[in-house]
C-alpha cells in the first residue's frame, strides 16, 4: 500500500483507471442528480488512497478530511498524493466551518472520511463492539451528514490481484436525519467487519483500534 501510495504520484490516469475500477458509479451520480452532497466513509482497507481518481467521474468537489501530521514533509507529501486529481484535504479541525460554508454557498461536495479508527476518550459518543471488543467508535461523520443533510455512501474496495481494485458503492443514508443516531455508523462498522472477515491482509492492523478496550463508562456497558 505504502508503494501504490507512492506511485500514484507519477502513475497517469488511463493506468489509474484501469487499474482502480468502479463497479457502481450511478449511486454517486443520482445523489447529485438531486443536488445532493455525499459523505463517503471508509476504513483503512486495501488501496483506499486510490479513490481520488473518482474525481474524473463526478462533478462534486472531493474534500478529505484528514489529520495533520507533524512531521511537515511528510505532510507536505500526503497532500500531493491525495490532491493530484483537484481533489482538496481539509483538517479535522476545519472540517466544520469548511463543509458549512460550501453548504451555504450551494456547492455540491463529496467528502471522504475515514471511520474506523479510535477516537479520543474524552470525544467518545458512542462504543460498540468491533471484531468482538467493545470499543469507542468515531461518529463525527454521521453526526455531520445530519448537520448538513448529506446523504451517507460507504464504499468497500476488492483487490482482484496485485496492482487492481474494484471499488463497490453502498448507501447508508440518503436521508439521514430520517434514521435513529449512530445506526449509520453501527451499520458502517458491521460493513468494515465483513470485509475484514472476507480478507484479512488487506486491513491496516497498525492503528491502535482497541486501546481503549478497558476504559468503558458505566453507562455503556
Amino acid at each position: 500500500m505504502v508503494v501504490e501510495s507512492i506511485k500514484s504520484m507519477t502513475i497517469s490516469e488511463a493506468e489509474m483507471k484501469k487499474r482502480y475500477v468502479f463497479t457502481n458509479l450511478d449511486i454517486i451520480h443520482n445523489i447529485e442528480a438531486k443536488n445532493r452532497s455525499t459523505i463517503l466513509m471508509c476504513a483503512h482497507y486495501a488501496s483506499w488512497e486510490w479513490i481520488f481518481i473518482l474525481q474524473t467521474y463526478i462533478k462534486s468537489r472531493g474534500n478529505a478530511v484528514y489529520k495533520r501530521l507533524s512531521n511537515k514533509y511528510f505532510d507536505a507529501l500526503v497532500k500531493r498524493i491525495r490532491a493530484r486529481y483537484n481533489s482538496y484535504l481539509i483538517t479535522t479541525k476545519e472540517t466544520i466551518p469548511v463543509l458549512t460554508d460550501l453548504k451555504e454557498k450551494d456547492i455540491l461536495t463529496i467528502n471522504g472520511f475515514i471511520s474506523d479508527q479510535s477516537p479520543k476518550l474524552e470525544k467518545a459518543h458512542h462504543w460498540n463492539e468491533f471484531m468482538g471488543i467493545k470499543v469507542p467508535i468515531h461518529t463525527g461523520a454521521e453526526m455531520l451528514a445530519k448537520r448538513l443533510d448529506m446523504s451517507v455512501v460507504y464504499f468497500a474496495v476488492r483487490k482482484v490481484k496485485r496492482g487492481f481494485y474494484e471499488v463497490s458503492f453502498k448507501m447508508l443514508s440518503e436521508y439521514p436525519n430520517t434514521v435513529k443516531n449512530y445506526d449509520i455508523t453501527d451499520e458502517f462498522i458491521t460493513l468494515v467487519e465483513q470485509q475484514i472477515h472476507d480478507a484479512p491482509e488487506y486491513y491496516l492492523w497498525t492503528h491502535k483500534r482497541w486501546k481503549h478496550r478497558d476504559k468503558i463508562p458505566a453507562e455503556f456497558k
